[in-house]
């Protein structure tokens, strides 16, 4: 099976929307992505789609987020959402997304990724709770699922604060 990872065109629009909804068997998810695209702050070489014989089974988008201190603001990615058709799970795609967007965020000169998602399942791509780096989300949720990844040595150091969403994240 040969798995093509590429940038967004916007002829996948409608498909990946298409993902996120059956993914996550709802429609905030692909409405979230269509509602970022629109932000000023969207990066089109960020918002990835994996395709198996030209159609699109997996998506990935990473947004500009804020982690802010009590003095300063410092510029992060948020990973979300990650997205494969149910039929195409477990089959290493999601795997493929995150590894090329990695590359490709660190391409873009992004220092690091926050995301909150699966304890057993970011922490293979070097993903640590983001408190060990002294950064907060912005409301309650376990310690463990809210990870950070520097993707440039050191680029948390010293960058504690709490992140902060695109107002387009409170509606997911």
């Amino acid at each position: 099976m040969l798995i093509n990872i590429r940038k967004e065109t916007e002829n996948d629009f409608k498909s990946i929307k298409s993902v996120n909804d059956e993914a996550f068997e709802q429609g905030n998810e692909g409405g979230l992505v269509e509602s970022l695209r629109k932000n000023e702050k969207y990066v089109s070489d960020l918002s990835l789609v994996a395709e198996i014989d030209d159609a699109i089974v997996g998506h990935i988008l990473f947004f500009p987020i804020k982690i802010i201190s009590q003095t300063e603001e410092y510029e992060a990615l948020s990973l979300a959402p990650l997205s494969v058709l149910p039929n195409y799970q477990k089959m290493g795609i999601g795997s493929k997304l995150i590894e090329y967007g990695i590359k490709a965020a660190k391409k873009a000169g992004y220092g690091s990724i926050i995301v909150l998602g699966h304890s057993d399942y970011y922490p293979r791509f070097g993903f640590v709770p983001a408190s060990t780096f002294g950064i907060n989300p912005p409301f309650e949720v376990p310690a463990d699922v809210f990870m950070a990844l520097e993707i440039l040595q050191s680029s948390l150091k010293g960058k504690q604060g709490t992140v902060e969403y695109p107002e387009e994240y409170s509606d997911v």
